[in-house]
């Protein structure tokens, strides 16, 4: 089932909690809404199942509004952070109970919570009470229960966030895995932004309310749309050196860094720039777009081809270098600034060494520091 979002905006007396989104999320795909807590990811989860009235605006399920529709009516499938489970009940007796509600004979409502137990890997379970379970399965006891009436859509609000890290990498493979068996249009709700990378087909990314971007995880993290969007997306967080457009140049404050814009990123600016323009501005950069040529040479006959696609050389110190499990991040200072960039182990690098550093044309970007707007 598609989902259209027109214009929707909550309101909790002067607090404006999501604010005109207009949205589509196709049939039979996997969107999280992303973001910051109390951006409105919930309230817009709960707008659509309709547990929430919506202030203004509507909402389209395949082309039909239901904006006043009774949550009863939706054929919305709900599945919480705390899972709600029935306690006094079994696992099979969780999951008939939405069939039970809809007066299904009872052989046809356990031979389809069987089925479910068997997709979501829990048929050895279903004598257990809630109690005996832990946290990964009843969350998928609750996916089962919230698919037995079949659902047009199924919402999931922060669904793993009382797992530890290990399990929830499990699960959320698990549930990329059921819905792309169950087919249904499914809402993710997560403020992570590694969960929401890894599972689904678009992002909607939401601060304060109002829409950021929305797109794949790959395409929002390479072409973010403003200064928030690259700020949130990444891990290590994206590098930031403050500084002022001037004269057609990103410069810092004290001259040390100049970098024609046309230079930087993909060298396409998104606006025309006068040379009169002079304003603060961000120079961002991915900790993976930061190239030592010496590093790539010692590893790499490619390292020659990957210079001649960045920046002209930069000089840079070492200040620290420390592992992140796989990963080998070093400290540089850039004109007097802080950056961390991926250098590969098999190439030393000690504390005080100068280097010549080149950025790459993907992962670096120029942003306007008043409007966030992005210029490169």
């Amino acid at each position: 089932m598609q989902i259209r979002l027109e214009n929707l905006t909550k309101n909790y007396g002067k607090t404006t909690a999501v604010n005109d989104l207009s949205v589509t999320i196709e049939d039979g795909h996997l969107v999280s809404l992303l973001g910051p807590s109390g951006c409105g990811k919930t309230t817009v989860l709960n707008m659509l199942s309709g547990i929430v009235p919506v202030t203004s605006g509507h909402i389209y399920f395949d082309g039909k509004d239901i904006t006043q529709m009774p949550p009863e009516k939706r054929n919305v499938g709900l599945v919480f952070q705390n899972y709600s489970l029935y306690p006094h009940m079994t696992v099979l007796e969780n999951i008939c109970f939405p069939l039970e509600i809809k007066k299904i004979p009872k052989k046809q409502r356990i031979e389809r919570a069987k089925v479910l137990a068997d997709m979501v890997r829990i048929s050895d379970l279903l004598e257990r009470r809630p109690s005996e379970l832990s946290g990964g399965q009843q969350q998928r006891v609750a996916i089962a229960r919230a698919l037995a009436k079949e659902p047009s859509i199924l919402l999931l609000d922060e669904p793993l966030s009382n797992l530890d890290a290990k399990l929830r990498v499990e699960m959320r493979e698990e549930i990329l895995r059921i819905q792309r068996r169950s087919q249904v249009t499914t809402v993710f709700v997560t403020h992570d932004q590694e969960e929401a990378s890894s599972i689904s087909d678009e992002m909607v990314l939401l601060n304060h309310g109002v829409l950021q971007q929305q797109g794949s995880p790959r395409s929002t993290y390479d072409d973010p749309a403003n200064y928030f969007v690259v700020d949130f997306l990444g891990s290590p967080p994206v590098n930031k050196i403050t500084g002022q457009v001037r004269d057609g140049a990103f410069v810092t404050e004290d001259g040390a860094l100049r970098l024609a814009l046309t230079s930087l990123g993909r060298g396409l600016l998104r606006r025309e720039i006068s040379g009169s323009e002079t304003f603060p501005a961000v120079l961002a950069i991915r900790a993976e777009s930061i190239l030592v040529p010496a590093a790539q040479a010692a590893i790499s006959a490619t390292s020659v081809a990957q210079a001649t696609q960045a920046t002209p050389s930069i000089s840079a110190k070492v200040s620290n270098r420390y592992t992140i499990g796989r990963d080998e991040l070093s400290v540089l200072e850039i004109g007097g600034q802080t950056v961390r960039a991926f250098v590969s182990a098999e190439y030393p690098l000690a504390d005080g060494q100068d280097l010549q550093i080149s950025l790459k044309k993907r992962g670096v970007f120029v942003f306007a520091v008043e409007s966030g707007e992005r210029l490169v």
